[in-house]
């Protein structure tokens, strides 16, 4: 069975709270009972985390390395700007792992500043602008062999 970290950065446990025009109304815990609901459909195995502390995800991404487990990661805003959780998804993919970096909206319809990811560039893919539907696109997308 394929495992995975599902891994949400800043700002993510706002969800429903943090500007819903931008989105959505699904809370967190819509977020993590679809996302559990998803996996199961596709049997993978998948622990959602969030975090609003940068170390932290750091954290979890040698850990994915460490005990073999591929990654969903949404960075939030750490996409544009963390160069140690690029360092980090780095040892994700380099190790032989998958990363799909995900984001809940497209970046390149939004402001200019969200049009750099420094995570892209050493993940396995990118899924974005589907909503939710972003994280079921990149489970399913590990259900694939490379």
């Amino acid at each position: 069975m394929t495992r995975a970290l599902v891994l949400n950065g800043p700002n993510l446990g706002r969800l429903g709270s943090r500007e819903p025009e931008v989105y959505g109304s699904a809370s967190h815990a819509d977020l993590v009972s679809a996302v559990e609901a998803w996996a199961d459909e596709l049997g993978v195995e998948a622990e959602v985390r969030q975090t609003d502390d940068e170390s932290e995800l750091v954290g979890w991404l040698h850990e994915a390395v460490d005990s073999r487990v591929d990654v969903v990661l949404n960075p939030a805003a750490f996409t544009h700007y963390s160069y140690a959780l690029r360092d980090a998804a780095a040892q994700v993919t380099k190790s032989g792992l998958r990363l799909v970096e995900v984001h809940i909206t497209n970046p390149y319809a939004r402001e200019s500043f969200r049009h750099l990811s420094v995570i892209g560039p050493v993940a396995t893919g990118t899924i974005a602008g589907f909503g939710l539907d972003s994280y079921r696109l990149a489970l399913a997308s590990l259900t694939h062999k490379s």
